[in-house]
């Protein structure tokens, strides 16, 4: 099959509404050339078809992991490129597509989390700067959900690397999915010290769609704050 062919039969799949089909049968395909289509699939508009994206290049980067892992690293470093000025690009869908690998991949997270983490902080005094700040409110959305996701499979990754202090500020952002996703990625990291933060976000109607567990839905800023809020009472409580 030529690439051009296989390109058009990924994002074929990929408009679908079947994720377990999808995944079955880019499965049947060879993970580099799936990887190569993907990197169209997480920068498109469409919803579900961008978020299946991020969630095959997860699979397909993990799965070319475990025969190769310097390939897998390359894709890594591709991405993290596509987030950096002088790539001349923007880095759509970058930070999530990263995050989705790491969730799937012991050692992919153990070597590039740190990268992750960086985006979220500015640059320190010159000796030591540590931040790659993201400006732009959609790519902080999609890094925002990024972090939760990594909260929700390996939350004490983030803890000892002191992440919630970094999400903190994004509470009081203008972007009302960046509130809402920080608010989220806290309570799932049981950050006490966001409670009152989070409590202030209660009752803010603002609406955006999450995708979560393999399809998306509308959700308020208000809904993930009682939620995030439900989740560290039962923290405290147990």
């Amino acid at each position: 099959m030529s690439s051009r062919r296989l390109k058009a039969r990924v994002m074929h799949l990929l408009a679908g509404n079947d994720p377990d089909r999808i995944w079955a049968e880019l499965y049947s395909l060879p993970a580099r050339e799936v990887i190569h289509a993907l990197f169209s699939g997480i920068c498109r508009s469409e919803e579900p078809l961008r978020w299946h994206a991020v969630s095959a290049m997860g699979a397909s980067v993990a799965r070319l992991a475990d025969t190769d892992m310097e390939a897998a690293r390359i894709v890594m470093r591709r991405l993290l490129w596509s987030l950096n000025e002088e790539s001349g690009g923007i880095g759509w869908g970058a930070p999530e597509a990263l995050a989705e690998i790491m969730c799937r991949h012991n050692g992919l997270a153990d070597e590039y989390v740190h990268m992750l983490i960086s985006y979220l902080r500015d640059d320190g005094p010159e000796l030591f700067q540590e931040g790659n700040f993201l400006e732009h409110a959609i790519l902080q959305r999609g890094l925002l959900w990024g972090i939760g996701r990594m909260a929700e499979v390996r939350p004490e990754m983030l803890r000892e690397r002191g992440v919630a202090k970094d999400l903190l500020p994004y509470l009081e952002a203008d972007d009302h999915a960046v509130r809402g996703l920080a608010a989220r990625a806290l309570g799932m990291l049981a950050a006490a010290e966001a409670v009152p933060a989070i409590e202030r976000l209660v009752n803010d109607p603002a609406s955006f769609s999450l995708y979560e567990g393999n399809a998306p839905r509308t959700v308020t800023v208000d809904m993930l704050a009682r939620e995030a809020l439900r989740r560290l009472r039962v923290e405290k409580e147990g």
